[in-house]
């Protein structure tokens, strides 16, 4: 049995061997850095570095990792290396600001049609916007790429493009868009930025939208009011679709998305502006959904995944949320649709974590974002 105070002291070397291995610059793939959390101890192990701001990770049938790189690079892992060679056959990709090659989905019969989804950013004199748009994997090359979405209108500035992109049970896709730092947009019916839109899988609007037959609202609308969300995770037993969104000072937060709804932004928020001075009327007004959870002070949240694995037992229907500001991992406990709580876990370990994901092996992975970026696992310590 090792006693609370040597695990303690474990735990606290490993933090100083990660830091100086980083300081350095030394190869870490080896190094399995151990934390004790409430529920489970773990190990964290590099699987790559290399990789410039990574933004998005997916998992393929024959255990490839797909990792999307902002500056416009979609890169491939196979059998535990990363490839050199980025995928070819990308779209055009501008990354002004905040902007680039943002998520990567693959189709949910992936295995058959080979259908992948990406979200990126694009534009030119005009200004940029959000786009959404598909092609077939075929070794290592994209091909029949075919825009489905533009988040209209476009816009100036580099930020808040979102953009998450999600595959229903129902086979529909789901994809938030950021209001670009033009709060107002994210009420107006008629402009694609501030919201999380559903498409068919052709890009094609479901009839059953619920503003699909307002001729003057854009029918891929399914709620508004968003202002920012990085983050979207289909819950494994309901379906449903949860998103969570950056605030502006303080007031991230965590959303159930329910069709139709207003979340408030920029008429409610649990923040304030940069400057300290409001916005809105205040945190709550009738008719306004409410989040689930807020932070304040922000964490700038980026990435989130329900976990229903069986490497992690304890871990069993936890929502796991990586930060960019608070440089942790988040672990959410959940009561239904209700948050019980938090645990904070890699407080500065791996610094700013972009993404969170469960592997098919029922680990959890993690991208970090910065010019050297790296992908991590996180492994069972027995």
């Amino acid at each position: 049995m090792v006693h609370a105070h040597a695990r303690v002291t474990i735990s606290v070397m490993c933090r100083l061997i990660l830091a100086f291995v980083l300081l350095v610059g030394a190869p870490i793939q080896a190094l399995a850095y151990v934390e004790q959390s409430k529920l489970h101890d773990f190990r964290v192990v590099q699987i790559t570095g290399g990789l410039e701001h990574p933004w998005s990770l997916a998992f393929l049938p024959d255990r490839s990792i797909l990792i999307t790189e902002r500056p416009g690079r979609l890169r491939v892992m196979r059998n535990g290396k990363l490839d050199p060679k980025p995928i070819t056959g990308l779209p055009e990709i501008a990354n002004p600001g905040q902007g680039g090659l943002l998520d990567v989905v693959p189709h949910p019969d992936f295995a058959r049609n080979r259908w992948l989804y990406l979200s990126y950013v694009a534009g030119g004199e005009h200004g940029h916007a959000t786009h959404i748009a598909r092609a077939r994997l075929s070794g290592s090359s994209l091909k029949e790429l075919q825009v489905l979405l533009v988040a209209e209108p476009f816009g100036y500035g580099g930020r808040h493009f979102g953009s998450r992109l999600a595959f229903a049970p129902d086979g529909s896709l789901f994809v938030t868009s950021g209001e670009r730092g033009n709060k107002q947009r994210a009420q107006k019916l008629n402009d694609l930025g501030g919201k999380v839109l559903r498409l068919r899988d052709d890009g094609a609007v479901p009839p059953d939208n619920p503003f699909a037959r307002r001729p003057e609202v854009r029918p891929e609308i399914f709620s508004f009011g968003h202002r920012n969300p990085q983050g979207m995770a289909v819950h494994p037993e309901t379906g449903h679709i949860w998103i969570h969104e950056h605030g502006p000072r303080g007031g991230d937060e965590i959303n159930l998305v329910q069709a139709g709804l207003n979340y408030g932004w920029p008429v409610i928020t649990h923040g304030i502006g940069y400057d300290g001075s409001p916005i809105g009327i205040g945190k709550r007004k009738s008719g306004l959904v409410q989040p689930l959870w807020y932070w304040v002070p922000s964490i700038a949240p980026s990435g989130m995944a329900f976990y229903d694995g069986d490497r992690f037992p304890k871990w069993r229907g936890s929502l796991f949320v990586g930060a960019l500001a608070g440089r942790l991992l988040v672990r959410l406990t959940l009561d239904g649709s209700r948050v019980t709580g938090e645990e904070r876990l890699l407080k500065g370990v791996l610094g700013r974590v972009r993404d969170v994901r469960q592997g098919r092996d029922g680990l959890i992975y993690v991208l970090t974002d910065s010019n050297d970026g790296g992908l991590y696992r996180l492994e069972p310590v027995p």
